[in-house]
């Protein structure tokens, strides 16, 4: 990564501009449950404490690798360099509302006329960053998290969580009782070092058993401590599906932000399912029936 001149964010390498087509052939209807619209920077502005820059990586490039992979369906989630402004999410929904959902970021206090508005457009759920925003180790900002899931309990929607689980021993007694179904990105988003024993990944899986929560299977480049196929992502892929298949589902994460060594083929990143979820019938349910329950489609 590069600095960027304005706030010494570091500056994000491009995705792979010629992604290949998997060897994994996916089913019908499948969604690609994350991914990001970014840009174009020149149009939109970042916001000042982003903690990274992001490149352009705009709708017609991420829907060319939508094709290329044979994805029918998509889910965009909010990217933390706009923070609550959605712009850039709610144009591209509007682009194409039948294959799109989106997850926003909003305040507690956002009127209910302009949820509805983002409901019309697609967005089905929130996303809150959790990793930056700590009341302490092992503890949750509840009362907002509570305040956030009241206001969008009466559309249906959920609460995303970017989150590190193993900094939460008692994730499932913290959550057992929240108003809304919550969403986990990136596998957990612990180091897979950690091991899947670590007290806050057996939470986590508690928490999926007991029907609430749902866990995505994204950016094996955020935990891995191996390169690419990351062989080490294979046993927290395999307990997640093992311990809930029907609250398991997939994304690409494009446009790889996070990448800290060489960045993946989007194909490569899809053929990682054909170890994760070996099985073509729960590959299925992974790739389509879930994700068409918890986005609407």
């Amino acid at each position: 990564m590069n600095l960027a001149p304005d706030n010494q964010a570091p500056l994000c390498a491009a995705p792979d501009p010629a992604p290949r087509q998997p060897h994994l052939r996916l089913p019908s209807l499948s969604c690609d449950t994350h991914a990001h619209i970014c840009g174009p920077a020149a149009r939109y502005d970042y916001s000042a404490q982003r903690i990274y820059t992001p490149p352009d990586a705009l709708y017609p490039d991420y829907r060319a690798m939508l094709d290329t992979q044979g994805i029918a369906r998509a889910v965009l989630v909010q990217p933390s360099v706009y923070g609550s402004d959605n712009t850039v999410l709610l144009q591209a929904l509007a682009q194409d509302p039948t294959r799109l959902r989106g997850v926003a970021v909003i305040e507690a206090d956002t009127p209910l006329t302009e949820l509805q508005r983002m409901h019309a457009l697609g967005v089905r759920g929130v996303r809150c960053n959790i990793v930056d925003v700590k009341e302490g180790k092992g503890r949750l900002p509840l009362a907002h998290l509570q305040a956030l899931a009241r206001t969008i309990a009466p559309l249906g929607w959920h609460l995303e969580f970017l989150m590190h689980v193993d900094e939460y021993p008692q994730l499932d007694e913290l959550l057992e009782d929240f108003p809304v179904d919550v969403v986990f990105g990136h596998l957990g988003y612990m180091a897979t070092g950690k091991g899947v024993e670590a007290p806050g990944f057996q939470a986590l899986l508690r928490l999926l058993r007991g029907g609430r929560a749902w866990v995505k299977l994204t950016g094996p480049y955020r935990i891995s401590g191996s390169p690419m196929p990351y062989a080490d992502v294979s046993a927290f892929a395999h307990a997640l599906t093992e311990a809930a298949p029907q609250r398991i589902v997939w994304g690409s994460d494009w446009p790889h932000v996070m990448v800290k060594g060489a960045m993946p083929n989007d194909g490569d990143l899809c053929d990682l399912l054909s170890d994760w979820v070996s099985d073509p019938v729960l590959r299925h349910q992974v790739l389509v029936d879930n994700p068409a329950w918890l986005y609407g489609f």
